[in-house]
């Protein structure tokens, strides 16, 4: 029998949990997790409505949490839903919440008018990459993410003069 939960929008006292989650879901990609600077921009961005967060309650503690925001198809001229991060606590894996998840936000996909819901998933992670073709989804091996971060990044805005 799976546990309850409910799907949520998050609330400003949610986000130390959710920082919680966010730096498990690092240590689970073997990547650094937020700072605390992060963490002060992380709270600032969410009062500011940069992103919008999705958490799951079980037993009343925050067990997951799903980050998204909009952007935009010119090929559709339609709104995009991209989903940045979906991370459940393993224990609670396996009780349906990461599909309560992904179908919360296909609805909020389908209520905005968005033409298509988009994420990433790591090569190497099968069991979520099974998950989400057993949902419908689809892999694009014909795409590759591409990134400009620290240096690289600041080099590249730098004015050219």
């Amino acid at each position: 029998m799976r546990a309850s939960h409910e799907i949520r929008f998050a609330r400003v006292e949610d986000l130390a949990n959710v920082l919680a989650l966010v730096r498990a879901l690092a240590d689970f990609e073997k990547l650094p997790g937020p700072d605390e600077g992060a963490a002060a921009r992380f709270a600032s961005d969410f009062a500011a409505a940069r992103f919008e967060l999705l958490v799951a309650i079980a037993d009343g503690e925050v067990v997951g949490y799903a980050l998204y925001f909009m952007t935009y198809s010119t090929f559709l001229a339609r709104p995009s839903l991209y989903l940045e991060d979906l991370f459940v606590t393993p224990s609670r894996r396996g009780n349906g919440i990461g599909e309560a998840f992904l179908r919360k936000l296909a609805a909020i996909a389908v209520e905005r008018g968005a033409g298509r819901f988009e994420w990433t998933v790591l090569d190497w992670n099968v069991r979520a990459q099974e998950f989400y073709l057993s949902l419908g989804a689809r892999m694009l091996p014909e795409w590759r993410v591409c990134r400009v971060d620290g240096e690289a990044l600041a080099a590249l805005g730098a004015d050219p003069k």
